[in-house]
């Protein structure tokens, strides 16, 4: 009875009030133009499997190392660049955003912001890509939500996000620099040769034995590079790395083998020139076997990424939507009038507190001191 006394007392605040803001925010919210939401849905490319990589022989531990980070999914990294300022700029700029919704030249920043909250882009739990863009005109919320689309392909195609595409990219570059190598031997080697002094003669066993060196170098070299690679994320005692630290172990073991018994099968008889230039010809096997393997690693590379090249498959379209998605008027008063109701209810609650307090003689008192505190001075 009591709760219901003061409910009735102040019924002003608990029933009038409520109404008189739930006509108010009726009024606005009829105000508000309608806005019309567009969806295109796409799937992003799923992991390829290693069964390329297990074919390169001695780079296979490499090609692993270059892919993408373990554990991150794929759709949260082209959600990443969808929302990406790149993206967005294009957007800006091909629909004209900036003068549509009279934003100031000088604060570019606001388009962005402006664009984000029309923008909602999410990775579902099947593992595709929702893009969601509201807007007044609902032709434009269309052409916006697949112009997404388009960007992101554009923005694929310049950047390395599948582990094909870094791969390639890595070999490329490598590919490059030893081809370069390879020349500048070939070029040493031939300017030895037509020095003088020609090559010494070996026995066929020891021509073999410089193709042996030169290979077991090339494989050196690349191990080198596959544990350089890892301790930038692998601790000391990783079972990994220790294992490729052993292969390389044994195969500078083999290496310095390989190297006694091609010194055992020089001639006796050679000139100092000639030496030199067996150990021209020597380098320029060992670039060769270089650029032999990463030659291989890039073609690999160059036709996984061609199957990695299904790339984004979008399964729904934005199509115009033809019935509004806000702004959501009911929802506005109901809950307009709800609040009111409720802070109705606290200062209904708090004028019968002070009124009680006030009739107290101890309370009052203590409401003077109160007041008195209050007051500033």
């Amino acid at each position: 009875m009591d709760f219901l006394i003061i409910l009735a007392k102040h019924k002003a605040l608990t029933l009038v009030l409520p109404f008189i803001v739930a006509v108010i925010a009726a009024g606005y919210s009829l105000r508000l133009p309608n806005t019309f939401t567009a969806n295109t849905k796409l799937l992003p490319p799923q992991s390829q499997s290693a069964s390329l990589a297990q074919q390169i022989g001695g780079l296979a531990g490499l090609a692993g190392l270059i892919g993408g980070a373990p554990g991150k999914g794929a759709g949260d990294l082209y959600v990443a660049m969808l929302k990406s300022r790149a993206v967005a700029d294009n957007l800006i700029q091909r629909f004209g955003l900036m003068k549509q919704w009279e934003i100031n030249a000088e604060h570019p920043g606001d388009a962005y912001g402006k664009l984000e909250g029309v923008t909602t882009i999410l990775t579902g739990k099947d593992g595709t890509i929702s893009i969601e863009v509201s807007d007044v005109d609902p032709k434009q919320a269309a052409d916006i939500a697949n112009a997404y689309v388009e960007e992101l392909l554009k923005l694929t195609s310049v950047i390395a996000v599948t582990e094909a595409s870094k791969r390639r990219l890595f070999f490329e570059r490598q590919l490059a620099q030893a081809k370069e190598n390879l020349s500048k031997a070939e070029n040493s080697a031939r300017q030895g040769l037509q020095g003088g002094g020609g090559l010494v003669k070996v026995d066929e066993q020891g021509r073999a034995m410089v193709e042996v060196t030169a290979r077991l170098r090339g494989q050196i070299t690349v191990k080198q590079v596959q544990i350089g690679a890892m301790r930038a994320f692998a601790a000391d005692r990783n079972p990994d790395l220790l294992a490729a630290q052993q292969e390389l172990e044994s195969l500078k073991s083999e290496l310095a083998k390989a190297e006694g018994s091609a010194g055992a099968a020089k001639p006796e008889k050679a000139n100092g020139q000639g030496i030199d230039n067996l150990g021209l010809l020597r380098d320029v096997k060992y670039f060769e076997v270089i650029y032999e393997l990463l030659a291989r690693q890039f073609e690999i590379a160059k036709i996984d990424e061609a199957k990695d090249g299904a790339i984004i498959q979008v399964l729904d379209k934005a199509i115009v939507p033809d019935r509004r998605s806000g702004p959501k008027r009911t929802y506005i008063v109901l809950m307009s009038a709800v609040l009111a109701g409720f802070f109705g209810l606290i200062i209904a609650f708090a004028i019968d507190s002070f009124g009680r307090a006030k009739r107290n003689p101890r309370q009052s008192s203590r409401l003077q001191t109160l007041k008195g505190y209050l007051k500033f001075r």
